[in-house]
């Protein structure tokens, strides 16, 4: 295989597990979440996070970007762990939930931000990409201001 389709292959895989882990994080904070409406933002985010992995694994079906399982990673599960530990420590669940949410979403935007890096990337998938990112960056915005709010 080509040096520069592998080295797009391992940022799309990193993006495609950075997205299995805010599925399964989000899944926990919904569970830890006390207030409905935190609870239904957080299921909200898991399907968007499906559908980023759609996308990503449709813009490229001849790469091996692993089984369609959600998996997740190593230090996601950790981080999950993390999550469960704050929730029974933390006075307000929603709030703490609410920070691990903007936590994960900015590590994830690193990841995008390495893959915007590569310049053999196809413009469709650097578009996808790109609208991902924004997208993102837009829910850090709505989380900090539910933190805000609360």
């Amino acid at each position: 295989m080509n040096k520069d389709i592998e080295k797009i292959e391992h940022r799309l895989k990193d993006l495609v597990s950075k997205n299995e882990d805010a599925i399964k994080g989000f899944e926990k904070a919904s569970k830890n979440s006390e207030q409905v409406g935190i609870k239904t933002y957080f299921e909200k985010k898991v399907i968007e996070r499906m559908q980023f992995l759609r996308e990503i694994r449709a813009a490229v079906p001849d790469l091996d970007l692993g089984s369609v399982a959600i998996d997740g990673s190593a230090v996601g599960a950790l981080h999950r762990t993390w999550m469960d530990v704050k929730a029974f420590f933390a006075g307000d669940n929603d709030e703490a939930m609410l920070e691990e949410a903007v936590r994960g979403d900015k590590s994830a935007i690193e990841d995008y931000d390495k893959a915007l890096t590569e310049t053999m990337m196809p413009p469709r998938l650097k578009e996808i990409i790109r609208t991902q990112r924004e997208k993102l960056h837009n829910d850090i915005q709505t989380t900090e201001i539910l933190e805000d709010y609360r």
